[in-house]
């Protein structure tokens, strides 16, 4: 890498993104500066990912920084922004899905880098995750991504909360269905309902990503009614409500609905 092309980096938000997009960097060459760490755990990933960096404020961390690394909660970015205001240096980057670059109004250089990935506070690998890129230099920003591994997926500011809606539905509400499934196995008696879940959905995952609605198995697949009035009573009221309504999204996509008429309209 071209030494002129090299940025200090400060990192505002050692949690479970920051730090680890902030030694990403550190490892691609960059020189971490700062990193601000307020709660106990963020102190520890800090020291974990980037040690020997100095623990500063935000606005110490901003004032040594060319580049700026936000890695903080959605609805903290505007108040911080708006906080560290005229000491804010020429390039920031954010790396919510849900914001684009309106939130960095003022700044010179803005970029909003939303890494597709479940962090979980440990150590990963960022080869080959895909990150939804806005900014005006997109060769700077597609640049830092492809130094943290990544890969850039341009989007436009006013779609920037579609993007994240879709990431949300698909990554958070799939982990809340299989939680829910496993604990209705384990009510049938499933003992280890993940050895029973894990052959199925992984089948299944791969079909949609491959083979999207032609992967559709099932009773509202093939319009089974009966079998879907089955289910709903016996479902426990807090699942009944979440199976209805992928249920009716399910026919509506593979063209049952007509056979589920009256099945799912309650």
């Amino acid at each position: 890498m071209n030494a002129s092309s090299l940025l200090r980096v400060g990192v505002v938000g050692a949690g479970r993104v920051g730090a680890v997009l902030g030694a990403a960097l550190q490892r691609a060459g960059h020189e971490v500066v700062g990193v601000s760490a307020v709660s106990e755990a963020s102190r520890a990933r800090a020291a974990l990912f980037l040690p020997g960096v100095p623990v500063l404020s935000p606005l110490e961390v901003a004032k040594r920084s060319g580049l700026l690394l936000l890695a903080v909660p959605d609805d903290v970015l505007p108040g911080l922004v708006q906080g560290l205001g005229a000491d804010l240096p020429p390039v920031v980057a954010h790396v919510s899905g849900r914001h684009g670059l309106a939130v960095l109004a003022g700044v010179r250089t803005p970029l909003a880098l939303h890494p597709v990935y479940p962090f979980t506070g440990g150590p990963v690998d960022l080869t080959g995750v895909s990150f939804g890129v806005t900014a005006h230099d997109l060769d700077l920003a597609d640049r830092l991504v492809h130094d943290l591994g990544g890969v850039p997926v341009h989007v436009a500011e006013e779609l920037r909360p579609l993007w994240h809606a879709a990431l949300a539905h698909g990554a958070n509400h799939l982990v809340t269905l299989v939680a829910s499934a496993a604990d209705l196995l384990r009510s049938a008696g499933a003992e280890d309902p993940g050895a029973v879940l894990r052959p199925l959905l992984t089948a299944a995952l791969d079909g949609a990503l491959d083979r999207g609605d032609a992967a559709l198995t099932g009773p509202v697949m093939r319009g089974d009614a009966g079998t879907v009035r089955a289910h709903l009573a016996a479902l426990p009221d807090e699942s009944r409500d979440a199976y209805l309504a992928l249920a009716r999204l399910t026919a509506t996509r593979a063209g049952t609905s007509d056979a589920m008429t009256g099945v799912l309209q309650r």
